[in-house]
């Protein structure tokens, strides 16, 4: 029997993976499953983002290969887009790296970066894929915890003096991730000045992946807007959330041109470059209104008061100033968050997240996804 490589032993089938898979098969046996677990976008892209795809199908280049880079068009766009939402100037030509998704840039960052034995800065609770992917490239995750008391931001001098203070000298990249995903707990200017210096002191590269500013948050911010950022620090975005093109896998990496290119290395060994139309779609997408935004937001917004109506069925609490498409719950004391979950989905028919499939920090939470319309949210409440 041929054996799998052993670097699959590190890892598990993504939770969504196989859950998604349970969930599927309790629809086909009959059950009138509501799924509010996974933050895939409902919505439709802007008619303008269809049409330029649409459009772009005669074009005499649409077919071919394209640019590892992704078109200079694409790559002005992107650039234009950090300059007008977040004051960040970069240079198209070498300081932007198109991505097909930014999860492909997770892999793509780690590979150029770490060697076997490195060590990995992962917050806890985060997105599972900064871990997995740590551990298939034959790197070492350290988590560092997140917690409620201190807005989900990480505290660098316990990092730095208690936790892995022998250990920093091997550590190669930290991963932040704000607005943050799970808890929805905004990134302040202050904690990226003070992650920007804490790279810059240990030799870390710092890499935030930032998919969820545009949603639900009055303050859009980039660690590369701080003085200095470029210098220790790269960061990826996406448009899956933001324009409701998650099925399309347009991402972004943003950086100096030094490590832009390491990545690039990769990269231009892993794919052919990303679809033409798809890319013409991306560029409408980034230039498109403000009227964009606000209806979007409009819609999560009605959305998110009714998740928190299903959220104090449940009698949890959470924050209704956090950002992004989902809420985050604290459960009563004494609950288990696989136990509320599984409870909710057989005996409700309602899929939530357990907070533990982020990291042991997340338990005593939930997740609930705003992905769902308002209609079906509230057939979700009176199931309960």
């Amino acid at each position: 029997m041929i054996q799998p490589a052993k670097r699959l032993d590190t890892v598990q089938e993504y939770y969504f993976s196989k859950k998604l898979r349970e969930v599927r098969n309790l629809v086909a046996a009959g059950k009138p499953i509501i799924n509010m677990g996974i933050g895939s976008p409902d919505l439709l892209p802007s008619a303008e983002v269809l049409s330029a795809i649409a459009n772009s199908l005669q074009d005499a280049t649409a077919h071919k290969y394209q640019s590892y880079q992704g078109l200079p068009e694409l790559r002005n766009a992107i650039s234009s887009f950090y300059n007008n939402k977040f004051a960040v100037h970069t240079n198209p030509d070498d300081e932007v790296l198109p991505l097909m998704g930014s999860k492909e840039g997770i892999m793509h960052i780690s590979m150029a970066f770490l060697n076997k034995g490195d060590k990995v800065l992962i917050p806890n609770p985060g997105y599972p894929t900064y871990t997995s992917v740590t551990k298939l490239v034959g790197s070492e995750p350290l988590f560092y915890n997140l917690d409620q008391a201190n807005n989900w931001q990480p505290n660098l001098d316990e990092i730095e003096n208690k936790l892995f203070s022998d250990d920093l000298t091997d550590v190669k990249i930290m991963w932040v991730n704000y607005p943050h995903m799970p808890t929805g707990a905004n990134g302040t200017l202050e904690t990226y000045k003070e992650l920007v210096a804490f790279g810059k002191k240990h030799n870390i590269l710092i890499v935030n992946d930032n998919p969820y500013s545009f949603i639900l948050n009055d303050n859009p911010t980039s660690i590369l807007q701080v003085e200095g950022a470029k210098e220790t620090a790269l960061e990826l975005n996406s448009l899956s959330k933001t324009f409701a093109m998650a099925g399309w896998r347009v991402g972004m990496l943003l950086g100096n041109s030094n490590l832009i290119n390491q990545v690039l290395k990769v990269k231009s060994n892993m794919d052919s470059g990303m679809f033409y139309g798809i890319q013409k779609g991306a560029i409408e997408a980034l230039q498109i209104s403000e009227d964009w935004y606000t209806n979007q937001n409009k819609i999560y917004k009605e959305r998110r008061a009714l998740i928190w109506q299903l959220a104090d069925k449940l009698n949890t609490t959470y924050d209704k100033n956090a950002s992004g498409m989902f809420v985050w719950a604290k459960i009563p004391e004494g609950k288990k968050s696989e136990e509320v979950t599984d409870f909710v989905l057989y005996e409700k028919d309602i899929f939530i997240t357990p907070g533990t499939v982020f990291g042991s920090q997340g338990e005593g939470y939930i997740r609930f996804s705003l992905c769902v319309d308002s209609e079906t949210i509230k057939k979700a409440i009176a199931r309960l």
